[in-house]
C-alpha cells in the first residue's frame, strides 16, 4: 500500500468513520425503550385521569382504546376490538379494567355508534325511564354504575381511536354543560398523547 493511501486512510477516511459511528451510535441511544416509553405514557395518562377524577368528583374513570384482535376465519378479515388500558378509581369502587379487555366491538355497537356520531354520551341517571342509555344500562348494573359520561377520543385526522368514560357510584351525578366542554378538550388533549405514544 503506498504512503499516500495510508495517509488518505488515517488522516481522512478514518475520522469521517469515527464521526459516521458516533451518529449512528447517538442516534440509536436517543430511541427509547419500548417498555421504558409504555410507562412514561401509561404514568402521563393516569395522572391526568386522576386529575379528571378529582376535579368532576367521579368514582371510576378509565380509557379504552380499539385494537385488532385476531382475525375471522376464513377470510382473515380483522375482529374490531377494545380493552381498557388505562383506569383510576376512588376509595371502595370496584375496578372493571380486567372485565374489559378484548372485548368485540359489535357487542356494544349501539353506543360506540353514538359516540362515532355525537361524540358524547351523557346518562346522569340510568333509573331514569325516559333517559337513552344506549344499551348500557345491564353494564352498569352489573359495576354499580348510577350515572356515566362517555366522550370519543380521536386522533389529529378525525380517527375515533378509543373512548374516556366517568362512572359514578356512590350517587346520582348530573354534570354541568361547561364540564361536559371541558370533558370533550381533555378527551382531545387525551387523544394526543395516545397518538403520539402509538406512532413512535
Amino acid at each position: 500500500m503506498s504512503e499516500v493511501a495510508v495517509a488518505f486512510i488515517t488522516g481522512v477516511l478514518g475520522p469521517v468513520i469515527l464521526i459516521l459511528v458516533k451518529y449512528l451510535v447517538g442516534r440509536l441511544s436517543k430511541k427509547k425503550d419500548m417498555v421504558t416509553d409504555a410507562c412514561e405514557v401509561s404514568s402521563s395518562v393516569v395522572s391526568k385521569l386522576d386529575e379528571i377524577k378529582e376535579e368532576h368528583g367521579a368514582d371510576r374513570v378509565w380509557i379504552a382504546q380499539f385494537h385488532n384482535g385476531g382475525h375471522f376465519y376464513p377470510t382473515g378479515k380483522s375482529i374490531a376490538k377494545f380493552s381498557v388500558f388505562y383506569e383510576t378509581v376512588g376509595a371502595g369502587t370496584s375496578s372493571i379494567q380486567a372485565n374489559l379487555q378484548s372485548i368485540p366491538v359489535n357487542l356494544f355497537s349501539k353506543s360506540i355508534n353514538c359516540l362515532l356520531k355525537d361524540e358524547a354520551i351523557c346518562i346522569p341517571d340510568f333509573k331514569e325511564e325516559t333517559v337513552a342509555t344506549h344499551g348500557l344500562k345491564y353494564f352498569a348494573e352489573e359495576n354499580g354504575t348510577k350515572s356515566q359520561y362517555l366522550f370519543a377520543i380521536k386522533s389529529i385526522d378525525g380517527k375515533f381511536i378509543g373512548f374516556i368514560s366517568l362512572d359514578y357510584t356512590k350517587k346520582k351525578t348530573k354534570i354541568l354543560e361547561s364540564d361536559i366542554v371541558d370533558l370533550e378538550i381533555s378527551a382531545g388533549t387525551l387523544g394526543g398523547v395516545l397518538m403520539n405514544h402509538l406512532t413512535r
